[in-house]
């Protein structure tokens, strides 16, 4: 009877794995229309966020990060670039207008987006495009390793004293996220083996769509009501996530020309998509109101995103299989 239920629950999530772009597409919506159980279900943040950070530590090839590592200058530059570029649009911003000019949950919003490292899907993303994932693998991981010390830094230098919380507490916090994520990754690539994880692929694919699900209800909590009684600002936020998403991808693609151009636009993806909600699980319920629901509505790009860039990226590919076989 166990059995038959692992074996049903694996086809599940291999079925869901196999729908990846249009299943994130699909959860922000469901997130949307089930609003009763947002508030029940936001302290599930944390926990997804810590098998986000599990998975992609559990999945990634050791043997190719090597491989990068032994001709660094690339991996470098994608870091640095992954790092320093939604500082320096956001940051810009806040030159041109003036930070006291914006809500201060704004200000923090887009602080803690330009401090975070690359969302930790980016890597799925790419595999489901059907991308040489290495790089952005790399990349994804090297930042969010480096994020417990990095972050707190940059949130602080963005938003000053919005931050609600003390910087070190903020860098314990993350240490236990990112750290206890890796542990986790550690066991579970011992235990299972490298091949049968590769095996899992679709499975693996369809647990981060489900989790994504989770995670897409317990954001949602409050966006309907704030939609309802200040639509305004709910469509300046909304503006404001995909600008800056939009932004990363657009001048990573056309700036980054020493990569391929899968290499460029998943770049600009990871530039754009940033990990929020590490930064937000971390600080609790400090979080003030506005900020939250700034963060809520930053997973829109996130979750719509790949699906609307299919087109795309599949011509990309293209573009790179005929450059490859010419």
């Amino acid at each position: 009877m166990l059995t038959r239920i692992a074996v049903s629950l694996a086809a599940g999530l291999a079925w869901l794995g196999r729908y990846g772009t249009q299943g994130f597409a699909l959860s922000i919506f469901l997130g949307l229309a089930l609003p009763q159980f947002s508030a029940a279900a936001r302290p599930l943040l944390p926990v997804t966020i810590f098998c986000f950070t599990t998975i992609v530590f559990m999945r990634a090839d050791l043997g190719i990060i090597a491989g990068l590592l032994r001709q660094p200058g690339k991996l470098i530059l994608t870091c640095l670039w992954l790092v320093a570029a939604p500082v320096v649009v956001i940051g810009g911003a806040f030159l041109l207008i003036g930070r006291d000019a914006l809500d201060p949950g704004l200000l923090l919003g887009l602080a803690i987006l330009a401090a975070a490292p690359p969302i930790m899907s980016s890597p799925a993303v790419a595999i489901i495009y059907g991308f040489e994932p290495s790089l952005i693998i790399a990349g994804v991981i090297v930042t969010t390793v480096a994020s417990p010390l990095i972050a707190p830094v940059l949130v602080e230098l963005l938003a000053g004293g919005a931050v609600p919380l003390d910087r070190w507490v903020l860098t314990l916090r993350l240490l236990m996220f990112v750290g206890g994520g890796m542990v986790c990754a550690a066991i579970l690539r011992f235990w299972l083996g490298m091949a049968r994880i590769k095996g899992m692929k679709a499975n693996l694919d369809g647990f981060g769509v489900l989790m994504y699900f989770l995670f897409a209800v317990a954001a949602m909590d409050g966006v309907t009501r704030a939609a309802l009684e200040s639509p305004g600002r709910v469509a300046g936020f909304l503006a404001c996530a995909f600008a800056v998403s939009l932004i990363g991808l657009v001048t990573s693609y056309f700036t980054l020309r020493f990569l391929r151009r899968s290499e460029r636009f998943m770049v600009g993806y990871g530039a754009g998509q940033r990990n929020m909600g590490m930064i937000v699980a971390a600080l609790g319920a400090g979080v003030p109101p506005t900020t939250f629901l700034f963060f809520a509505l930053a997973q829109f790009p996130i979750y719509l995103l790949p699906w609307l860039l299919n087109r795309m990226a599949s011509r990309i590919r293209c573009q790179e299989a005929a450059a490859d076989g010419s």
